[in-house]
């Protein structure tokens, strides 16, 4: 189980080392998208094509650490959403570190993996609801592990 209070799966994440110690990272996705994914999931439909992979060619993921300051901007219409976590030793194409939106904090730095989410690298899916202010709070405060 995904315990972001210890760092996630035992993983010590510090500023300085995120890069070099984030194995964990999770993809955002609507409840609807997911239960597509899981009825379509086989042989013929083994990885995530997001949007985004072929409009600016990356798929977004975050650490658990900064999941909620692309959640609220990107999915204000979504009331509860799913986190995928996803293990990145289990990801082949490249995964780079660049800069969020002009809201994010300048120094920090988001993963981008260039090229399709393999299925097989995602090892827990969990809820991640709104808060009660309505807007999706720091990874941890009020989900449940699905």
């Amino acid at each position: 189980m995904f315990d972001e209070t210890r760092g996630g799966y035992g993983a010590a994440v510090t500023r300085s080392t995120e890069r070099q110690a984030t194995r964990y990272l999770v993809h955002l996705m609507s409840h609807a998208d997911w239960q597509a994914v899981q009825r379509s999931r086989g042989a013929e439909y083994s990885e995530l094509r997001p949007p985004s992979l072929s409009e600016v060619g990356f798929v977004h993921l975050s650490t658990p650490q900064q999941v909620h300051l692309p959640a609220n901007p990107f999915y204000e219409d979504e009331r509860d959403l799913v986190a995928l976590i996803v293990d990145t030793a289990l990801i082949d194409d490249e995964i780079r570190w660049e800069p969020g939106t002009s809201d994010d904090p300048a120094d920090m730095r988001f993963p981008h993996l260039y090229g399709p989410l393999p299925l097989t690298a995602v090892v827990e899916e969990t809820s991640y609801p709104r808060g009660a202010d309505g807007r999706f709070p720091p990874f941890g405060e009020g989900r449940a592990s699905r």
